[in-house]
């Protein structure tokens, strides 16, 4: 009798080559994601040993962290961030590998053009120097992030050494509330699992909630398993996946389709299948979340306070509580909804597709206004050129000018200090990114992670505040 299979187990088995005694793995990659940063050391050794690219139409490199947000007509004026692009393209020219460099019409973020593309797909095995590579998994694939010297590994071979995971699933009961979107959900998991909840997990989202989720949502959701400490996130395919896949420009078309559409379809768990861990949490009475520490797991609703840590028993947690609360500058026992904020940054792998951008659009659409006078910068940055176009096609990036947001170019802009879209020391943002540590957004920069919807209210109203007002105002959306 067959051993019931997790939707990891499947697609983990069906890419071994060979598994050692001690439970080594050497598993193939179907596909490889390169960026500027992570990229440019694993290409030098490769140089250094001689060795070829093994099988460049297995890898796709998109420029993303360094390329700047604004008029890009003259070029990248730092000059460690020139160095790194430019050398993603020669590396590229050299080695045959597709490369869509920062004046390219598909360039954006590698976790947005990726799967818009059908680059990335149902059963792959994908990997990428970055962390939220779990990003893909929310369209039933094995993401992960890689290091440097596994990237050339990759390189060489189209293989990686690594070893399975555990498994975690993680049940998303009840209906999500208006106001409330994926990342509301997302930040709530890690809220209750904390930071290292799912350390050496992959974590395979499910439920009702998760079922209901367009794929943008489900991509949220899996880019932030990361968070949670898991080495990826995955959920089942199911008609909301294939009908996104169905279109793409690299996905297969006539009966190649058909035949891969009726294999993605095994791309669930068993139900009888057995994980490692299993964890629930019913949302129906979720309210939109603000982080207000130095964590992603420092998380609360909008209609709470900040924490005391004297009322922390852990003498660990309690320091680590008094330390975020030096550095973000609030008391304990502040409401959420009076924290003033200096910008706002709607955009990220996380939040900076195109449903993201109309969220938000119809928050500003239906509180009218301007950005609060306290707010000095608000950025509005798509997650590729394909999902600016798409906007401007549907009048988004007038929403946002008429507001007094910055309408920019596809980049990974403020999510993190590697771009001229930064944060001045004390300065605090509300942020569509997935990570608020000291200094991820600028040195000695603050910041509050949330939705975009929940950024957008924030925008006008200076300071966090409940955007369930406006979904009201507006009739729902």
């Amino acid at each position: 009798m067959t051993q019931p299979l997790t939707l990891y187990d499947r697609i983990f088995d069906a890419h071994v080559v060979r598994t050692d005694a001690d439970g080594t793995t050497l598993l193939y990659i179907d596909q490889h994601l390169l960026n500027e940063v992570t990229s440019p050391q694993a290409f030098e050794s490769l140089r250094r040993e001689g060795r070829p690219v093994w099988r460049p139409r297995a890898n796709l490199a998109v420029a993303d962290h360094n390329v700047p947000t604004t008029d890009r007509r003259h070029g990248i004026a730092d000059p460690v961030s020139r160095i790194q692009v430019d050398a993603l393209r020669e590396n590229c020219e050299q080695s045959g590998i597709v490369h869509y460099g920062m004046d390219d019409a598909r360039q954006g973020i590698v976790h947005v053009v990726g799967p818009e593309l059908g680059s990335t797909l149902p059963g792959m095995t994908i990997v990428c120097g970055d962390s939220h590579t779990s990003t893909h998994g929310a369209l039933g694939a094995l993401a992960f992030g890689i290091g440097t010297s596994e990237i050339e590994h990759v390189l060489g071979t189209q293989t990686l050494v690594t070893r399975r995971s555990r498994t975690m699933r993680v049940t998303v009961d009840g209906v999500l509330p208006p106001g409330c979107t994926a990342k509301d959900v997302a930040l709530a998991v890690i809220g209750a699992l904390g930071t290292a909840g799912g350390t050496g997990y992959a974590i395979e989202f499910a439920g009702p909630v998760v079922r209901a989720l367009s794929m943008e949502g489900r991509m949220t959701l899996c880019n932030m398993s990361i968070e949670a400490g898991a080495r990826a996130g995955l959920i089942a395919v199911d008609d909301t996946t294939l009908d996104y896949c169905r279109t793409r420009p690299h996905a297969p078309r006539g009966d190649a389709w058909e035949r891969s559409a009726r294999a993605w379809r095994a791309l669930r768990s068993d139900d009888d299948a057995r994980f490692d861990a299993e964890y629930a949490l019913d949302v129906s009475a979720l309210s939109p979340q603000v982080t207000w520490g130095t964590s992603p797991e420092m998380v609360t609703g909008i209609g709470g306070r900040v924490p005391d840590p004297e009322d922390i028993d852990d003498a660990g947690r309690r320091a680590s509580w008094t330390r975020a609360l030096d550095y973000m500058g609030l008391a304990a026992g502040t409401r959420i909804d009076t924290i003033a904020i200096d910008k706002v940054f709607i955009g990220s792998c996380t939040n900076g597709r195109l449903e993201d951008l109309r969220a938000a659009a119809d928050v500003l659409r239906a509180a009218g206004g301007r950005l609060a006078p306290n707010v000095r910068l608000a950025l509005a940055v798509p997650g590729s050129q394909q999902v600016k176009r798409d906007a401007e096609a549907q009048g988004l990036h007038e929403v946002f000018i008429a507001a007094g947001f910055e309408w920019r170019e596809p980049g990974c802009s403020m999510c993190l200090a590697m771009n001229p879209d930064r944060l001045e020391p004390g300065e605090r943002v509300a942020s569509t990114s997935n990570r608020n540590f000291e200094g991820r957004q600028g040195a000695g920069g603050r910041s509050h992670l949330v939705s975009p919807a929940m950024a957008a209210a924030a925008a006008l109203a200076g300071r966090f505040t409940d955007v369930r007002q406006f979904v009201r105002a507006a009739g729902g959306f």
